[in-house]
């Protein structure tokens, strides 16, 4: 079961969450109306998954999401920023500040609901399209916090398992590439994010990029 908890001061959009979030495998344990109440929850409840506005009272969803990876007992749950707002500012800040994924609020129900499934996997929620943004930023002013890639630890397996997950690849893309079964590509990602420290794979492109190991503009 995975767990939730939804951030937002709007009732009407936790109430429509609660409802689109309503499967077997899923169940929302908490909801904040609030930044510090979001924190306090988070820590109280620890959920797989927060899905956290960017705009709320007394403390906005990028502060609450910094507090949220950096304290030590909630550092593992995973942060999923929603907004209606689709700008590079918000995308990059959150995801520097510890979020693993980033969600519009116009999003599909089956497609959000896919998305927070692949985070607590691991594998992170960021489209193609956010993914060449996100590199385009990131190349242009990069953060002394970001941990770095060293290319002599890499196989040549995984580099190209890396280029894939910076291509923004998923699993069964990455198999049909690389001509193995999804389970061996699911895997191979999984063993690479470990092995470079990465928590997720919104992290893993951040580091490949600040690491030089991608040139932007590449396929």
């Amino acid at each position: 079961m995975i767990t939730v908890l939804v951030a937002d001061d709007h009732e009407l959009v936790r109430s429509g969450l609660r409802v689109i979030l309503d499967e077997p495998d899923l169940t929302v344990v908490a909801e904040a109306a609030t930044g510090t109440e979001a924190v306090r929850l988070t820590r109280e409840h620890r959920p797989d998954l927060v899905l956290m506005d960017i705009r709320m009272p007394e403390l906005d969803g990028l502060e609450a999401t910094r507090r949220i990876h950096t304290d030590p007992v909630t550092a593992g749950v995973r942060v999923v920023v929603l907004t209606t707002y689709d700008l590079d500012e918000y995308v990059f800040r959150a995801l520097r500040l510890g979020a693993s994924g980033f969600a519009l609020k116009d999003f599909d129900p089956g497609q959000l609901v896919d998305g927070l499934r692949a985070v607590a996997r691991g594998d992170g929620m960021l489209a193609p399209a956010v993914t060449r943004r996100l590199i385009a930023v990131f190349a242009r002013s990069p953060s002394p916090d970001t941990g770095r890639l060293d290319p002599e630890r890499l196989t040549a397996r995984e580099r190209e398992v890396l280029d894939l997950v910076v291509a923004g690849r998923d699993n069964a893309e990455i198999a049909d590439a690389l001509r193995i079964s999804p389970a061996t590509a699911r895997t191979h990602v999984s063993r690479l994010l470990a092995k470079v420290g990465a928590r997720d794979r919104a992290n893993l492109v951040i580091m490949a990029y600040e690491s030089g190991l991608v040139v932007p503009g590449t396929p």
